[in-house]
């Protein structure tokens, strides 16, 4: 099985604007999908809008195919689901397009070719359409405001799709330029050290002590207490500590050549 065949194929129903088709394009390239069929497009195919809206997406636009009917799109695949916001009067799984998501990689892996039909951007899908299809995506939007831009039900299908078979990298990824991953990345630093955290507390304290803050002395021991807990709440870095240890020798500098230095 090709590259192509791995993946679902997205099949725009008789889509109006070129601008649209490119925008879903786009989306497809965003999410690694390149199985783009067009159903009698209004403003014919090729379309220079389409290529434009794209953004880049040059390969999902090049490879794109053209068909006539429904029909001819779907016709070697042995599954295919269709996207709507309405209830249609049939009898047909309805599947969010995370569910949607998971059973079409099933299929697929079981060596089925899976298709996804999206409608037009007046009307959505004719109910000739939808009653080709297997199943139903719906997915959860505000009901009083259901309808969604042809680009947008792509992506957020397309978004699903590949959420499966990521290895959990985030945002682009150049030569120069590492995808990043969830939670806080360290590239240059490290996570401080008890060691280096105890030495901020006690050069800290110790300038504080100089101009009088932690006072009374009855009540030092839970300031001190409440001061090293808001630092180390913040999980500061090496390089934190050195920066907060620098700021605190300015302000003491500073407080040195003030005129008022050890006034009473």
């Amino acid at each position: 099985m090709n590259g192509v065949n791995r993946c679902p194929a997205i099949v725009l129903v008789n889509p109006q604007l070129g601008e649209n088709i490119g925008i879903a394009a786009r989306a497809m390239g965003n999410f690694d999908l390149n199985d783009l069929r067009l159903v009698a497009p209004r403003d014919g195919w090729p379309n220079e809008m389409a290529r434009k809206s794209a953004s880049g997406a040059n390969g999902v636009i090049d490879n794109a195919r053209l068909f006539p009917s429904v029909e001819d799109a779907i016709g070697d695949a042995q599954f295919v689901v269709a996207t709507t916001a309405r209830r249609r009067d049939m009898i047909k799984p309805v599947m969010t397009p995370a569910s949607a998501a998971r059973e079409l990689s099933s299929r697929i892996q079981g060596g089925e070719r899976v298709c996804i039909l999206f409608g037009a951007e007046r009307s959505g899908l004719d109910n000739d359409a939808v009653a080709l299809s297997d199943a139903i995506i719906m997915a959860p939007v505000n009901p009083a405001f259901a309808s969604l831009n042809l680009g947008q039900a792509v992506l957020l299908v397309a978004y699903e799709w590949f959420s499966l078979k990521s290895d959990g990298t985030l945002g682009r990824e150049t030569v120069d330029e590492p995808a990043r991953r969830e939670g806080l990345e360290l590239r240059h630093t490290r996570t401080a050290t008890k060691s280096e955290y105890l030495g901020l507390f006690e050069h800290l304290e110790r300038e504080l002590d100089d101009v009088g803050f932690l006072l009374p002395a009855e009540k030092r021991p839970a300031m001190v207490r409440n001061l090293r807990n808001l630092l180390q709440r913040q999980q500061l870095t090496e390089q934190d500590i050195r920066t907060l240890r620098g700021v605190v020798s300015s302000l003491s500098r500073a407080h040195m050549r003030s005129p008022d230095a050890g006034s009473s």
